[in-house]
């Protein structure tokens, strides 16, 4: 079961959440965006294998938005 399931939050992200985000979001949000475990995302971020462009600021990654809209087909 993944880490949102359990907590009760559904998965994903709706196509008006995901045109509603600014530029770059926490890793958290562009896990949710995926369906990726939290556990995963972060495993990926630090690997540099998450699966659209992620950026480190101090101890925090941010996900570029637009790389995810894209990955996600959604980029206008």
């Amino acid at each position: 079961m993944r880490d949102g399931a359990m907590a009760g939050q559904p998965l994903g992200m709706s196509r008006g959440e995901l045109l509603a985000l600014p530029v770059a979001i926490d890793l958290e949000t562009g896990n949710r965006a995926l369906g990726l475990g939290r556990s995963k995302g972060y495993e990926l971020a630090k690997r540099g294998e998450y699966p659209c462009r992620v950026l480190r600021v101090g101890k925090a990654y941010r996900v570029v938005t637009a790389d995810l809209l894209d990955l996600l087909g959604l980029a206008a």
